[in-house]
């Protein structure tokens, strides 16, 4: 399974254990605030993908802006998973 795939398959969890709903299918250009997760829901995520993957790429790149879109979050996750 690939970076992408494990991050949406993480989204799916984090969307079921929060009882929301994300919208299909997510695109590279999908905004993350209109994606069905809210505030907790991301903070959920990331620690999920934290404890799935190894590592935060917030605490570990010390991001400045949060991103927007799907292809952002993955390319952030992409860049720190290089690092590793």
């Amino acid at each position: 399974m690939n970076l992408e795939q494990q991050i949406k398959q993480a989204m799916q969890q984090v969307a079921e254990l929060s009882d929301c709903t994300l919208v299909e299918p997510i695109e590279p250009n999908t905004l993350l605030l209109e994606c069905g997760l809210d505030s907790l829901g991301y903070a959920m995520l990331v620690a999920q993908l934290e404890e799935d993957l190894g590592f935060d790429p917030f605490t570990e790149l010390h991001i400045e802006t949060y991103p927007s879109i799907f292809a952002e979050f993955l390319a952030i996750y992409q860049q720190c998973a290089n690092n590793q």
